[in-house]
């Protein structure tokens, strides 16, 4: 069977390529299909303990079996339309500015909603942690600030990911109303890179909707910083985390 591999961020740059095509056995496993692709590209082995995989838009386990056209996505570190359902869930390659807090509130709120929280993340000169296999190069900028930020994003299963989130959002605080909007390429120093707004008719309600939002975005979306210096870039993040973090009821 041919499957189709898809790398993303500083897998892509050491393999020099976004999409590898792999001839597998049949019952072949994931896990078959990430020992084939280093057998390929031996640079980028050294990050197995920090990827993470997904098979046709969904995170999967390395045991999970693969079939003739599946698509299979590397993913490494993470630094993430129109209303659906009270929603708005995007992934913009166009800039938006601290005006998209007004713009979705709009957007969203009706006249029974008390309450609009909204959250903006915007670029910092100070760097952050780098991702996995990314020290030494990280290193080499120590004591430099960063210029700017470039991100990329698996999209279609970042829009997945973003509405679970919104669907865990309504669960566990009763808020059905949210916009979580995320940029894609060069996002210059100050300039904003995320949106998040909640509303609902209780303050509470939508502060802890909009903090689980963000939380959970940067946690779980395929989506990927580098930091840009004058002379380089960073891959920062950490291992993507599959799965929502355990709730009150859970953890208790």
């Amino acid at each position: 069977m041919r499957i189709r591999v898809r790398l993303f961020a500083i897998q892509r740059e050491l393999a020099g390529t976004r999409e590898v095509p792999l001839d597998l056995p049949d019952g072949a496993t994931i896990a078959d299909a990430w020992n084939a692709l280093v057998g390929l590209h031996p640079a980028l082995a050294p990050g197995r303990a920090s990827v993470r995989f997904a098979r046709n838009g969904a995170y999967a386990d390395e045991t999970t079996a693969i079939s003739d056209g599946d698509e299979v996505a590397m993913i490494p570190p993470v630094s993430g339309g129109d209303p659906d359902h009270g929603r708005i869930l995007e992934i913009r390659s166009e800039p938006f500015g601290d005006a998209i807090l007004t713009e979705l509130a709009a957007r969203l709120a009706t006249p029974e909603d008390g309450a609009v929280v909204g959250f903006l993340g915007r670029t910092r000169v100070s760097p952050g942690t780098p991702a996995p296999g990314q020290e030494a190069e990280a290193e080499l900028h120590s004591g430099r600030s960063v210029e700017a930020l470039e991100y990329e994003a698996h999209e279609a299963m970042a829009i997945d990911i973003l509405h679970a989130i919104a669907d865990e959002v309504a669960v566990r605080f009763g808020v059905d109303r949210i916009a979580i909007v995320h940029r894609t390429g060069e996002v210059p120093l100050g300039d904003v890179s995320v949106a998040i707004v909640a509303v609902s008719p209780h303050r509470d309600a939508a502060f802890d909707a909009a903090r689980y939002a963000i939380d959970e975005t940067k946690a779980r979306a395929p989506i990927w910083k580098a930091e840009r210096f004058e002379d380089g870039h960073v891959w920062i993040g950490e291992p993507a985390r599959t799965g929502p973090t355990a709730g009150p009821e859970e953890a208790a």
